[in-house]
This record gives C-alpha cells, structure tokens and sequence, in this order.
C-alpha cells in the first residue's frame, strides 16, 4: 500500500508536469519567496474565516454540532464494531493507514510535493504543494490545540467516552479530533481536487479514508474524533483553496470543479456525503 500512494503521486506530478504551466523565466528563489507568501496568507484566511462567516455558514456549523451529538451517542457501540473487525483486516491496509495518517509521512509527502514543483517551476504542482502546506499547517495546529483543551479520553483507554480531562498532558486525554484523520483527509482532499476524473477522485478519497477508520480498528478513537477530523479537513482546505482562487494567486482552470459536502441525518442514515 505504501508503494501505492507513491505511485498514485508520481502519476499525479508527471500528469501535473505535462499540463502545467512553465515560468523559466522566475528565478526558483522568487518563486520559493512568492508560495511562502502565498501559504502564510491563505494560513490567515483559514484561522480568520469564522470572522466573515454568514447565516449559511452559521447553520452549517450548527448542522455539524447536531451531527457529531448524534453520532456521540453511538461512540461506545462503533468503537466496539470496529475494534471487533480490526483481526480480520488485512495487515497492509492497516500498516497504510498509520503510514499515510503519520505526521512525518505525510508533511515529507506535502514537501516532495511542493519540491517537485518548484524544482520544475511547474504552477500546478506548485500550487497542489502550497495548498498542501498551508492546509496541513492549519488543520495541525487546530487539532493539536483541541485535543488539549477538549482534554478527552480515548476509548482504548480504562475510562469512557464521557470522561474529559482539559489541559491534560496525558496521551489517553488527547482523543479529539484525531490527528491521524486529520491529516490524512487532509492531503487526500487537496490531491483529489487536482483529478477531473470521478475514478480517480474516489480512489484517492478511498485510500484517505483508511486513516480514519484504522483508529477505529485500533482503538485510538471514537466515531465523532474521526468524523470531527474529517470535516475539518475540508473545510480547511476548502476555505484556503477558495482564498487561493479568488485572489488569483495561481491559475486554476476555467471550471472550476467543487464537491458538494452535505452532512446526512436520518432514519439509519449518517455520514457525510461528497456530490461531485
């Protein structure tokens, strides 16, 4: 599964490469100097986004607090699930999902990237890697600050999901939201807005989601850290790709192509559900 994903990005580059857009006459320090810029400011965006949110946003975040209460009632029941099947899963796809979700992997994965393009001063991968870095950046930071303060404990733990102890510097009190999840959506989301091709796209969100659901196997986290992570991903991403685009710091194509993510409850139904 490792030798996957590295395929799976180098087909992306090499794709990248032959589509992109060349400068050869921005020297690499400009463009270095240009995507640190450009990162800090979408870093900004992201962590003021809330100040310019409107009632639709409001509502979508009210729309998240009533899913992940609905899915806190069934913490105990999914874990249980999901740490019952973990014998029956194939040990490489659960080797993938911590190497993919690991916090070295997958910051060396996001500066291959942005190196690549740089290197080549390919505008595509340039702006996947900044994308990349600014979104990993911000969604590390917010889920290394929420696990402290939220301060819950993990279900793999002696004590139970309603037990939360703030500010702890003990790791079975940094259940919420998962890093792992978290990071790895992360990446995924931003790799899979680079494909037009609807296979392609449901391939790499299928790979991304073996990080979350293989701390579940675990017994690192519950269904909501998981769920939490995963919507904060996008919505990270998102709002820095949006901020990247509207400013028109990078060429994007003339289509611009979104997911639609709507947040699903209902008789036997709950998740999260991408319309592409």
């Amino acid at each position: 599964m490792k030798h996957l994903l590295n395929l799976l990005i180098f087909l992306f580059v090499a794709t990248s490469f032959s589509q992109g857009k060349v400068k050869d006459s921005t020297s690499t320090w400009d463009l270095l100097k240009y995507d640190a810029r450009a990162s800090i400011k979408g870093v900004g965006h992201a962590f003021t986004q809330p100040l310019r949110w409107k009632k639709k946003d409001a509502l979508t975040f009210a729309g998240v607090a009533l899913g992940t209460a609905v899915l806190y009632t069934f913490d105990e029941e999914s874990s249980e699930f999901f740490t019952k099947q973990r014998d029956d899963i194939p040990l490489v796809i659960r080797d993938f999902g911590r190497y993919f979700g690991n916090p070295q992997n997958n910051y060396a994965i996001s500066a291959g990237i942005y190196g690549f393009g740089l290197l080549t001063k390919n505008e595509k991968v340039r702006k996947t890697g900044v994308l990349l870095i600014a979104s990993g950046f911000t969604v590390g930071f917010i889920q290394s600050a929420a696990k402290n303060i939220i301060g819950r404990a993990r279900p793999g733990s002696v004590y139970g999901k309603d037990i939360f102890k703030p500010f702890s510097k003990e790791g079975a009190f940094h259940s919420t939201p998962s890093g792992h999840a978290v990071l790895a959506m992360t990446t995924a989301h931003v790799i899979a807005k680079q494909f037009d091709s609807l296979s392609a796209k449901i391939l790499i969100y299928g790979l991304g989601s073996i990080t979350p659901i293989s701390r579940m196997w675990i017994g690192a986290h519950w269904l909501t850290d998981v769920a939490l992570g995963t919507v904060l991903s996008i919505v990270v991403v998102d709002s820095i790709d949006n901020f990247l685009f509207k400013r028109n710091l990078y060429e994007y194509p003339n289509k611009k192509k979104n997911i639609s993510w709507n947040l699903k409850l209902g008789a036997g139904q709950i998740g999260i559900v991408g319309t592409f």
